[in-house]
């Protein structure tokens, strides 16, 4: 369903001006002039939008090869790479900013403080990670997304499931913030994190 999630989420960005002003914000942070990391990619479109607003080099990293494949035929100025975020196909220290939107929702909470750790393995010190996620204490499992067959978890979490465990991988969490969803999107409640990688 990689087109399909392209061609209903790929613009979404227009209509989220908080997004957009969070993703400016871990721009103008970034470090050192290393690549940005977009962790859990999907379709490219963030990756996309970081590219066109001034990002020289950004690295996109998600699971389904499919997606990856969809994001590079969209989005040819940006590298993309399959890889799990348990085990991130990227150097220690490669980049010099992270974005992980809407994709640890796919992780079972015990996995969280590993991927966190990973994280903050390829984040050179002091860099951003922006995270989002759906705030809450369920889990959907979906077998049908938009006509096409699917076996996909989505668990919300309450923030500080979040955030302890970010904190524990060695980030400072600077700022959280919680939004009602837009007209276009899901009724879901929405959790930012912004957080640096601790400077060692």
């Amino acid at each position: 369903m990689a087109g399909e999630y392209l061609a209903r989420v790929g613009g979404e960005l227009a209509y989220k001006p908080l997004d957009r002003a969070l993703l400016a914000s871990v721009v103008e942070q970034a470090v050192g002039g290393a690549p940005v990391a977009d962790l859990g990619c999907g379709p490219g479109h963030v990756a996309g939008w970081l590219v066109e607003h001034g990002v020289r080099a950004v690295v996109g990293v998600d699971l389904s090869p499919a997606m990856v494949a969809t994001a590079r035929q969209a989005h040819p100025g940006c590298e993309f790479r399959e890889g799990d975020l348990r085990e991130l196909p990227a150097r220690d220290g490669e980049f010099g900013a992270a974005v992980a939107l809407y994709c640890v929702i796919h992780l079972d909470p015990p996995e969280l403080p590993a991927v966190f750790d990973e994280f903050r393995r390829v984040l050179r010190p002091g860099a951003p990670l922006l995270l989002a996620f759906h705030v809450g204490t369920e889990t959907r499992h979906l077998t049908d997304w938009w006509g096409h067959e699917v076996d996909v978890d989505f668990h919300f979490f309450p923030p500080e499931a979040v955030l302890a465990p970010l904190r524990e991988a060695g980030f400072t969490v600077t700022a959280t913030m919680q939004r009602a969803p837009v007209p276009q999107e899901a009724e879901t409640q929405r959790c930012y994190v912004l957080a640096h990688r601790a400077v060692d």
